[in-house]
């Protein structure tokens, strides 16, 4: 009597599961996944090693442009009010004097001037 209780509860249970891993297999794929590990994180240690080399070369260019252009710079000076907390209220006055040969060296060259789309005008035969 038990036997038949079970068979009656759990058959159709793993028929019903069985058709729909049928009917899943034509979609999706159902084998075991592969887990491989060492070929991901190679090539997480190859992008971070590229991302150190090119943030420490971007900070070489950073520190070589930042004193270039301080060499620029004679003098720099400012004048401002301050609340009570410390912090700037107002900037006043604000200086600064460039060397004038190196001046230009500051300032980036106009960007390139668009060209003009030319289009032929049709000829009504007059």
């Amino acid at each position: 009597m038990c036997g038949k209780v079970f068979i009656k509860r759990v058959l159709p249970f793993f028929l019903t599961f069985a058709v729909g891993l049928f009917i899943a297999s034509f979609f999706v794929s159902i084998a075991a996944p592969k887990f491989e590990f060492n070929r991901g994180w190679r090539k997480h240690q190859q992008y971070h090693r590229m991302m150190e080399s090119e943030n420490r070369r971007l900070k070489e260019e950073n520190a070589r442009l930042k004193a270039e252009s301080q060499a620029k710079v004679k003098s720099f000076s400012g004048t401002y009010e301050m609340d009570r907390d410390g912090s700037v209220k107002k900037i006043v006055k604000m200086e600064a004097t460039f060397d004038t040969d190196s001046l230009n060296d500051l300032v980036p060259p106009p960007p390139p001037l668009p060209s003009a789309k030319v289009q032929a005008i049709p000829y009504s035969g007059r």
